[in-house]
């Protein structure tokens, strides 16, 4: 008897699919919050189907189902090629796929302990005990935090004769701390930093290997300090709107990387394929090879093989082979981020494995892969770039962000900013955005930190599409130095 895969591809190449591919998908997300330690919402919620993609006289058909059983297979099949000749009626587009190697394995992401192996009393309980320790500090008003788990297994078959199956663990875990001013009702939140990774439970515990920049997060020094920091931040002065050498550390620089460099180098969005969920892009293709995106100390390479990476896959969903490549090199746009029908329509001879979709019900689109700033191999310690700095913030966490529809024109924000003079840290102040365009901003970068500095940044949730997909990407960097940016003051800017 045929399984459901093979089923629907039987159908759909005796219905005369020049392509078929098709997807068992189940996904298992757990999330908990809390609120000064006491248990506001716990989910626990999986959900699994089957998406059958086919191509039909150069159009593109797609179906799915929750039902994952041989019949329902073919029928989907019969849906998706019916959808492909109405497609092919309705457009000029002729889908080519870039060719690749055929593929019969299994990948897992590395972990220890799989976080719904971790009974959720136990999970609940570390979440808050951690809580109750920063409340035990008289500088905390109030402590919420959140775990947030995902286990997804992603069986692949297409006609050419691919067979993968994969599973992908992801964890994120943050507390965030409130102090309130008691004279004029003034308050400040300060959260960890520890980034969201693909890792399992020990990663929360603060255990496990550490391997390319994915070290095991210190959360006892980070929660220790948490209450002086964010007290400081609620007595600290407003900044001084001006123009700073920034020395920004990777937790804050990964969003502004994902902003500005990883959704630019998009292919779709640079071809306007993409444009109305959060816009196009400037990078366009008449600018690759030769577009001076930033300094020369400026190398950003795409990966799905960067270990414990949000985005580190064994195939995409269009059964292409993990890849690393580069996007800007020496400072120059040199490549971009690719499914099959973009490499082919390119002429770019092979996809770099970009292809995603969030469940089985929704189309694979080009999705970001891990996107990534190296470090100068011979870069120094925070401390050393700070040393250097004679006038300057130093920015430490993400917090807000905004950036135009070309991912152009931008302005961040941070979690803490302390002032550097004469190569020394002097205080914190607040109300700190930094605010430029995408290739002055990069061509401001005067120093890079060392591989020491180097952490992988990133989010479980970047949007894209219609409808709407969410993805979970990481954003590798070391801290670095950027000369001359203008600082605005947030609240008097009212931004």
């Amino acid at each position: 008897m045929s399984t459901p895969l093979e089923a629907a591809l039987e159908r759909a190449q005796a219905l005369g699919a020049a392509h078929a591919d098709a997807r068992l998908v189940s996904t298992r997300n757990g999330a908990l919050s809390l609120r000064d330690g006491e248990l506001e919402a716990s989910i626990d919620q999986e959900s699994a189907g089957i998406g059958v993609r086919v191509i039909v006289d150069g159009a593109w058909g797609f179906a799915s189902s929750d039902i994952c059983t041989p019949d329902e297979a073919r029928a989907l099949a019969d849906r998706a090629v019916s959808m492909a000749r109405v497609s092919r009626a309705l457009t000029t587009r002729y889908v080519e796929l870039a060719p690749e190697p055929v593929y019969a394995g299994t990948w897992e992401s590395p972990y220890e302990i799989d976080p719904f192996d971790v009974p959720e009393s136990e999970r609940i309980a570390l979440m808050a005990e951690r809580s109750r320790l920063l409340m035990g500090d008289a500088r905390v008003a109030h402590v919420d935090a959140r775990l947030l788990v995902v286990r997804e297994s992603v069986e692949y078959a297409d006609s050419a004769g691919t067979r993968t199956s994969q599973v992908r663990r992801r964890i994120e875990a943050e507390w965030a701390a409130t102090a309130i001013d008691p004279r004029g009702g003034a308050f400040e939140t300060m959260a960890t930093t520890a980034p969201p990774v693909g890792r399992g439970w020990e990663y929360v515990v603060g255990k496990g290997a550490n391997v390319g920049g994915a070290r095991p997060w210190d959360w006892e020094d980070e929660l220790s300090r948490l209450p002086e920091l964010v007290d400081e931040k609620l007595r600290a002065p407003s900044v001084e709107p001006g123009r700073y050498t920034l020395v920004i550390h990777p937790t804050n620089l990964w969003l502004t990387i994902h902003e500005s460099v990883g959704h630019a180098t998009e292919l779709d969005r640079a071809l306007g394929y993409e444009a109305n969920y959060a816009g196009t892009s400037f990078a366009t293709p008449d600018k690759l090879g030769t577009f001076r995106y930033g300094s020369p100390l400026m190398h950003v390479t795409g990966d799905r093989q960067a270990a414990f990476g949000l985005s580190t896959v064994g195939w995409d969903d269009e059964g292409v082979a993990a890849q690393t490549w580069d996007l800007v090199r020496d400072g120059v746009l040199v490549g971009y981020q690719l499914d099959r029908s973009m490499a082919a329509e390119m002429g770019l001879g092979r996809s770099n494995g970009c292809a995603y979709a969030d469940s089985a019900e929704h189309v694979p689109i080009q999705r970001m892969p891990n996107v990534s700033l190296q470090p100068d191999p011979r870069g120094g310690s925070v401390e050393d770039l700070i040393a250097g700095v004679d006038d300057g913030l130093y920015i430490v966490g993400d917090k807000s962000w905004s950036i135009d529809m070309q991912r152009y024109n931008f302005q961040f924000t941070g979690q803490r900013f302390h002032r550097i003079r004469h190569g020394r840290l002097d205080g914190q102040v607040k109300d700190v955005a930094y605010q430029s365009r995408t290739p002055d901003f990069w061509g401001s970068l005067v120093a890079l930190g060392g591989p020491d500095t180097y952490l992988l940044g990133g989010a479980l949730n970047c949007g894209k599409g219609q409808p709407g997909q969410v993805a979970a990407v990481s954003h590798g960097c070391p801290a670095a130095v950027f000369d001359g940016i203008n600082v605005l003051n947030s609240a008097r800017e009212g931004g």
